[in-house]
């Protein structure tokens, strides 16, 4: 099964800790693992930012909400026990513990009204809440991000070939290939091969060479013009070369390139895309922000 909801996982959370001896996010996120009989692959999932599994963010999350509501408490570094309140409610034998339940208690409502209301301009039904706010921010990142990536493929669709030339050449400097922008400038679109647009360096010593094929398209690449660009890596003796469109490839085309000894990378227009965003190729920050945490070592007493 899927790693639960941070919601679901509030009441196992708390009966973890039921002993009253320190427990620490490890420890609790372990015992959620094997409650629910997590795989390894869905233990180590990650959230999209890549920063923290899945697992271990719900925990986390869990545990501020519960401090909030005086449920349990900090006690040495990275650990907690669970409070009287705590104990309290769970002697009440809860089927469900949920954001719902925390509003009982009036430091928890006070932390969510006091400060949050002040941000959520419409209210939130916090029944239907299955995500953490790093889960939600991730996710409305990557929104953002595939619209970004749309819009770009569209834009380069409507350029010259030769500004999409210039444009390959400047990502893949950018990606540390080609030495120089004025190297791999001199490289691209002179070879005079049929079925090669450029050369470029694969590093700034051009210890070896990197042949390109870029067609700005809107038709899907098939694997004919894979196996011509094969043909023509051959007839130089490359072992290397790069396949890039502003389409998408067929099946047949990927499994040709994956399946002959000389290297093709074929990307696409999405990856075109996500690369250009990665390296700053025709795009630029529009708004930063920052996620802090706490330092723990601060705080840290001698």
């Amino acid at each position: 099964m899927a790693v639960p909801d941070f919601q679901t996982i509030m009441l196992p959370f708390l009966q973890r800790t039921s002993d009253q001896l320190e427990h620490s996010f490890s420890d609790v996120s372990g015992f959620i693992a094997s409650l629910y009989n997590l795989s390894d692959d869905e233990i180590s999932e990650l959230v999209p930012s890549g920063r923290q599994t899945r697992l271990m963010n719900r925990v986390y999350w869990v545990s501020t909400h519960f401090k909030k509501a005086l449920l349990i408490e900090p006690s040495k570094r990275g650990s907690f026990r669970i409070t009287s309140r705590g104990l309290d409610l769970l002697n009440k034998n809860p089927t469900r513990i949920d954001l719902a339940t925390l509003r009982n208690y009036p430091e928890y409502v006070e932390f969510k009204d006091g400060k949050v209301s002040r941000i959520v301009s419409k209210p939130i039904v916090e029944s239907v809440i299955s995500e953490t706010p790093d889960e939600i921010l991730d996710a409305s990142y990557k929104t953002i991000r595939d619209s970004l990536a749309t819009e770009i493929v569209e834009k380069v669709k409507t350029c010259s070939p030769a500004f999409f030339e210039r444009l390959v050449v400047e990502l893949l400097v950018k990606m540390g290939y080609g030495g120089t922008r004025e190297d791999a400038g001199q490289a691209i679109g002179k070879s005079g091969d049929g079925g090669i647009d450029g050369i470029i360096k694969e590093d700034r010593l051009g210890l070896d060479a990197i042949y390109l094929q870029a067609k700005r398209w809107e038709n899907t690449v098939g694997s004919p013009e894979i196996q011509k660009f094969a043909g023509a890596l051959q007839g130089r003796r490359a072992k290397k070369g790069v396949f890039i469109t502003t389409s998408e490839y067929s099946k047949g085309a990927r499994d040709f390139a994956s399946s002959i000894e000389n290297k093709i990378i074929l990307i696409d227009g999405v990856e075109l895309a996500d690369l250009m965003i990665d390296y700053n190729v025709g795009v630029s920050v529009s708004a930063s922000y920052e996620i802090k945490k706490i330092d723990s070592d601060y705080f840290i007493e001698e």
